[in-house]
């Protein structure tokens, strides 16, 4: 592979990567989703969410537009430099005229120049064969400002994010498990405030619980770190299929309360004030792009990859859409949960005890198969970073020293506070915005720049945007930088009232 930085890993079927894209997607940004749609009222939450959806569709086609252009680059160079080393052969040893007679039809296959070799379809060169880091197809198409801009930006938000995830689960477990009343498994959803410094078990505290299952979480998925995402197959199908049933088990169960007459919302249609809460939660419930090199490289056929997310982001508009709505009209607007499975920890919502403790431990096994594919992301990213064309890494900080930098600052932000509200918002409303909108946009633009250039204005690329007028990038660039204005202008408001 060129450059040695990453490894494409084992092949999967285009429905296995439709699986792990449904996986990433549906993260914790689901589970706030109801609660965003009542705070911002049915119709602008609608609205806004295929709005959302349909732009972050635009933009994962832009990457994989982008990682095609970086593998035909790639192709070229090697191509050159063979030429160049078949040259030089040639002039420094002597041949006859009778082994030039034999050998022409070879050296000119071999020196051919590359659109003829695209041309005459002997082999796509935009093939998707090798995995092109986010920061490589930075690297490739950015100027030196722009690599640095981007490695701050993918840098903040991974971080944030493994720190988000790594605190997330065991305070999840915590709040379940952690019984002060002697009731845990109907107190999770009701109004009780406790502090770390409670009784948990015994002797044991709530910060102690928080931090023993910490431990257990990094010991369980940190391994993950110092491998390739492949690695999680099985895991992902199976949690994947937990996934479903719990999407399914809380439509069912909210469509059941509404069919007896106890539904006790009324949402309205528009509440302009929740709409900035609303476009952080869709922009968390819609990212992909920063690992879709991890996700589309190793998928088999990659002929209709386009029209797979498309129907992936079907699903997924299609499941947010009937879990929001059945959420808001089961369930008054005061009385929804931040994360909705804990209105389905209530003794009065849900009598079989199983059920609750499903419900109420899901974001546990949602964060847990994310963990892996975003430590693996953020670790390839590092390696990119500080890569040298021709370098290798000594085995020693390939497998140890990358991953223990990936996986040691977020368990360590963990371990000292579960409060990450701050960091949240700075990774959802900035470095969020700029992984799902502006890079992509830029990547987009710089790389049919660079194909042009290098292959000719005649040249097609086979992964090529549906969304290939130019018009397209200007209005997510357009878009991404008024959210920056909109979301900082709310802070600024916000803080101003306090």
């Amino acid at each position: 592979m060129a450059g040695g930085i990453t490894d494409t890993g084992e092949l999967y079927s285009p429905y296995v990567g439709l699986v792990y894209m449904f996986n990433l997607i549906v993260g914790t940004g689901a589970l706030t989703m109801p609660k965003a749609f009542a705070t911002a009222g049915w119709l602008v939450s609608l609205v806004l969410l295929m709005f959302l959806g349909f732009m972050s569709y635009m933009t994962t086609t832009f990457v994989v537009e982008a990682m095609a252009a970086a593998n035909a680059q790639l192709r070229w160079k090697r191509m050159e430099k063979r030429k160049e080393d078949d040259e030089d052969e040639d002039s420094s040893s002597g041949v006859s005229d009778s082994d030039v007679l034999l050998q022409d039809g070879y050296e000119r296959a071999e020196t051919r120049p590359i659109l003829s070799v695209q041309r005459r379809g002997s082999a796509n060169i935009f093939e998707i064969t090798e995995r092109v880091e986010m920061g490589q197809m930075a690297s490739m198409f950015f100027n030196k400002v722009g690599v640095n801009l981007f490695y701050f930006c993918i840098i903040i938000y991974l971080y944030g994010d493994l720190a988000i995830y790594a605190a997330a689960v065991p305070v999840s477990l915590m709040q379940v498990t952690c019984s002060v009343t002697g009731n845990h498994s109907c107190s999770v959803g009701d109004s009780t405030k406790y502090n770390d410094t409670d009784k948990c078990w015994g002797p044991i505290r709530r910060i102690d619980a928080y931090r023993l299952y910490l431990a257990a979480f990094t010991l369980l998925l940190g391994p993950f770190t110092f491998f390739n995402v492949q690695k999680t197959k099985y895991l992902q199908i199976m949690t994947s299929l937990m996934r479903w049933i719990a999407f399914i088990l809380m439509i069912i169960l909210a469509l059941i309360r509404i069919s007896r007459g106890q539904a006790e919302g009324q949402p309205s249609m528009a509440e302009l004030s929740g709409i900035r809460n609303l476009f952080g939660v869709c922009v968390y419930s819609f990212m992909c792009q920063h690992s879709l090199p991890s996700l589309i490289t190793p998928i088999s056929k990659k002929k209709h990859v386009n029209k797979l997310v498309l129907l992936d982001y079907v699903l997924i508009l299609a499941f947010y859409s009937l879990l929001s709505f059945t959420a808001i009209y089961c369930f008054r607007n005061d009385t929804l949960m931040d994360m909705y499975t804990l209105n389905f920890t209530n003794c009065d919502i849900v009598s079989v005890a199983f059920i609750r403790y499903f419900l109420g431990l899901f974001p546990v096994f949602t964060i847990s198969t994310n963990f892996p594919i975003i430590a693996v992301t953020l670790r390839n990213n590092w390696k990119t970073l500080f890569h040298r064309e021709g370098g290798t890494y000594p085995w020693l900080v390939d497998r140890i020293v990358f991953p223990a930098i990936t996986l040691v600052p977020p368990v360590l932000v963990a371990f000292c506070t579960h409060d990450l509200e701050s960091l949240v918002g700075i990774t959802g409303a900035y470095a969020g915005n700029g992984i799902q909108y502006l890079i992509p946009a830029f990547l987009a633009y710089c790389s049919r720049k660079d194909t042009q250039l290098v292959f000719g204005s005649g040249t097609v690329n086979k992964h090529l945007s549906p969304f290939r007028h130019s018009f397209w990038i200007v209005f997510v660039l357009i878009w991404g930088f008024s959210c920056f204005i909109f979301v900082t202008a709310n802070i600024v408001l916000s803080e101003s009232k306090l």
